[in-house]
């Protein structure tokens, strides 16, 4: 039986439209709602279920941030993960020092396996995972539609340009989800109200001898340009006589 190690991120809700600082600093996280990152939610529930089929033993979550993101394993603990450990810090911590800090967690950990979200919905980065790979020296399949796990093995079916690709990798492995993976389930009250008593190992980066300082600077964050209207047309021959205008056609 494998141990499973799950990394989350607490984000802004999928729900909630971000709004930009008046200094252009960053994004404002003031007074709102935050939850786990959609495709670490994903992870998550992936994980369950392969210790559903007696695939696995324990699902140990990971997550890094400030104190209030603990949320975030507790969300993970009312799902029905069994264990989870909090590495607290202030500062920005970018893709490369994430990797590092989850490297040093898996040498102690020692799963069999290391699912995680393909990317998060706050930065896009698509980085970690890729980077853990490189770091761990472990096969990696990324975007995974599609995971079975037996005798050693996880067959990770994934979506490429071209329609599906199966990977067979030999475990220990990192696997990134997509969101065709699964459904994550709706958390039980009686689960709730548990996951808010089970307790965290909270740590900080130095327990693990990782320098966590941004090699990035954030020069400005804007919002997007707002959408210009579109206009209606009568006909086809309208529509075309239009695109031609502009140089469309």
């Amino acid at each position: 039986m494998m141990k499973i190690l799950v990394p989350i991120k607490q984000v802004i809700d999928a729900n909630v439209r971000p709004r930009v600082k008046a200094d252009g600093t960053g994004v404002d996280l003031s007074n709102v709602k935050l939850s786990i990152n959609p495709f670490c939610e994903i992870a998550v529930e992936e994980a369950l279920r392969l210790k559903e089929k007696g695939k696995a033993s324990e699902i140990v979550i990971v997550s890094i941030g400030p104190a209030k993101a603990q949320e975030a394993v507790r969300s993970a603990y009312s799902m029905g993960a069994d264990r989870g450990i909090f590495v607290e810090t202030d500062q920005r911590v970018e893709p490369l020092a994430v990797a590092k800090l989850l490297k040093a967690i898996i040498d102690q950990e020692q799963p069999s396996l290391v699912i995680l979200g393909k990317q998060a919905i706050d930065d896009d980065s698509n980085q970690t995972g890729q980077m853990l790979a490189g770091l761990t020296n472990w096969p990696q399949a990324t975007f995974a539609s599609k995971v079975e796990v037996d005798a050693g093995k996880v067959d990770v079916t994934r979506e490429v340009d071209g329609g599906l690709q199966t990977l067979s990798l030999t475990l220990p492995a990192i696997v990134t989800t997509d969101l065709r993976l699964n459904n994550p389930r709706y958390p039980t009250l009686p689960n709730i109200m548990k996951a808010k008593k089970k307790a965290i190992d909270v740590k900080k980066p130095e327990d693990f001898g990782v320098d966590i300082t941004p090699r990035l600077k954030v020069l400005k964050v804007t919002e997007p340009p707002a959408r210009k209207p579109g206009i209606k047309v009568a006909s086809a021959e309208d529509l075309v006589k239009d695109l031609k205008s502009v140089g469309a056609l």
